[in-house]
């Protein structure tokens, strides 16, 4: 009985079979043809090339770059300009008309002294912040794989997250610089012409070619600095480091309220080996027509850092400093 049953059970599984190879057998292609499955794992797509460079990769991460920051616009372009001009005022209504200058710029009004300055102030800070946020922000939420895994090379990696960087602080430049100009026409319209103020400071451009060279390159080393930092650092704590033991501390001590040669030796000296103060300086001369130091002296300085920091971010990139295990 056991041998009857061994042979059933071998006959149902046989049949099973054997009708699996005739099905096989009858939907199998004639001799010598390929099966679209053979066919479609047969073709072998060539690697898409993008030239010297992939322009639309990098697009992609600059807008991101930006629209980042343009979500947020209230945070972070309406309140740098917001504080900018707290400055203004607090000057203003503190020295009126009372402020004197001495030097190169004696016989000019502080605040249109100050007004320069504040501005590119705003761009240092909000292009450091803007790559300084966003790297540290991917490597804490470990998405830094979001951009380190598309066809990026670390050039244009670099150019993306400076380029957005940039766009962000000479935003803010230019509001702030439209907001301090024209402060007093815009509260003659919001309290519906029933103040008359004059306005926080008087911007007259003297050389354009000054604002926009210092302005664009304040904003790429800035950016470029806080894209070395936002690499560098491992948790915010290590950021706020760099952010208030080094950039505004070097912002602040560059000349953005005062003229420099009020300083005594050896301050005076140290000033001048210190980066911002020839940014400061250039941007100012643009709108004053005066300067504290030779302007070509400042162009090759902050020119010469701009391709620094750059290829210091670049470097970063390459070798995955700090991102890649």
């Amino acid at each position: 009985m056991g041998d009857i049953r061994d042979l059933h059970s071998s006959e149902r599984t046989r049949i099973p079979m054997l009708r699996a190879m005739s099905d096989a057998t009858l939907s199998a292609p004639p001799e010598g043809a390929v099966s679209p499955v053979t066919s479609q794992a047969a073709i072998v797509r060539p690697p898409r090339r993008y030239g010297l460079m992939n322009g639309l990769g990098t697009w992609t991460l600059y807008k991101r770059e930006v629209q980042r920051y343009l979500k947020v616009w209230m945070q972070t372009l309406f309140a740098p300009v917001i504080t900018t001009l707290l400055f203004m005022t607090v000057f203003k209504l503190a020295f009126g008309d009372r402020g004197q200058l001495t030097g190169d710029f004696e016989g000019l009004v502080y605040n249109n002294f100050l007004a320069p300055g504040l501005v590119v102030m705003g761009v240092l800070q909000n292009a450091f912040q803007n790559t300084s946020s966003s790297l540290t922000i991917s490597k804490v939420q470990g998405s830094q794989v979001d951009f380190l895994m598309p066809p990026l090379s670390p050039l244009e990696l670099t150019v993306g997250f400076i380029g957005g960087a940039a766009t962000r602080g000479i935003m803010v430049g230019v509001i702030s610089g439209l907001a301090i100009h024209f402060s007093g026409p815009i509260i003659w319209l919001v309290t519906l012409g029933q103040v008359h103020v004059d306005s926080l400071a008087s911007l007259n451009i003297s050389h354009l070619w000054a604002v926009v060279y210092f302005g664009a390159v304040a904003s790429i080393i800035l950016g470029a600095l806080g894209a070395m930092g936002g690499i560098w650092a491992d948790k915010f704590d290590h950021l706020a480091a760099v952010t208030n033991f080094v950039i505004v501390p070097l912002t602040f001590l560059s000349g953005t309220f005062y003229d420099i040669k009020v300083m005594v030796e050896p301050f005076y000296t140290i000033a001048h080996f210190d980066p911002f103060f020839y940014l400061i300086d250039g941007f100012r001369y643009g709108f004053l027509g005066v300067a504290n130091s030779s302007v070509m002296t400042g162009v090759a300085v902050s020119g010469v850092l701009a391709v620094l920091t750059s290829a210091g971010v670049w470097w970063m990139f390459r070798s995955g400093y700090k991102l890649k295990a």
